[in-house]
């Protein structure tokens, strides 16, 4: 018996075992609930947990900034040099001790008269199928030296007075934005069939100038070869 003469009555065994069994079930339900709430969304809670309790360190380099300003200081300056020596720095050559420099055009059948006379109207021509400074084979690039007084205005003669390099002179190929510098190794007379100096020969990068000899003939040719520095 209760207070106040309430008489309290205490629910059967049968009902009791029934209450916890629900109460379990529910409770299993609710549980379920979560884990199946916490599966789903897991990979966001982590995400979250990460970034505010263990979050890294972000270290700034700045040595990449440093190298980007380098490179294009480098290449300004590059642009500038050409730019005063009238040539381009996109592919061009500059030979200091007989003062000449001429844009060089790429990629020129050595083979194909047409097309490389016409490629001599312009500058100076890159034979196909030779390398690129710093592709570490064979550039080969050649010029008239004219076979005519009439037509140094018509085909270009920088290349005239290639036989004044000596070994030891430098020429210097701009190409990319970038400067390459060589060093003339020697001299070379041989014949206008000699195909040869077009194929690298394996002993890595080299650079060859080809120009008619004598200078206003046709009869030989002069090569001269340079290897980089």
């Amino acid at each position: 018996m209760g207070p106040h003469g309430i008489i309290y009555q205490a629910p059967s065994l049968a009902k009791r075992i029934i209450y916890q069994i629900l109460r379990g079930i529910g409770a299993g339900f609710v549980a379920f609930g979560i884990v199946g709430l916490l599966f789903s969304f897991w990979p966001v809670i982590r995400e979250e947990i990460n970034y505010r309790f263990f979050k890294p360190k972000i270290v700034v380099s700045k040595f990449g900034d440093i190298l980007l300003k380098a490179n294009a200081e480098a290449a300004d300056q590059i642009r500038s040099e050409t730019q005063n020596l009238g040539i381009n720095s996109y592919f061009s050559v500059d030979i200091p001790k007989i003062d000449a420099h001429e844009n060089i055009i790429a990629n020129v059948d050595a083979g194909n008269p047409d097309e490389y006379l016409a490629a001599l109207q312009e500058g100076v021509a890159h034979a196909k199928g030779t390398n690129f400074p710093g592709s570490g084979g064979t550039i080969y690039l050649f010029s008239h030296s004219t076979d005519s007084p009439l037509n140094f205005a018509r085909y270009n003669a920088v290349f005239y007075l290639l036989g004044r390099l000596d070994a030891g002179d430098r020429i210097v190929v701009y190409f990319m934005d970038k400067k390459y510098i060589y060093q003339v190794e020697k001299k070379v007379i041989t014949t206008p069939s000699d195909t040869s100096w077009l194929v690298g020969d394996g002993s890595g990068e080299r650079l060859i100038l080809q120009t008619c000899d004598p200078p206003g003939t046709s009869w030989n040719r002069l090569l001269i070869i340079a290897r980089p520095i």
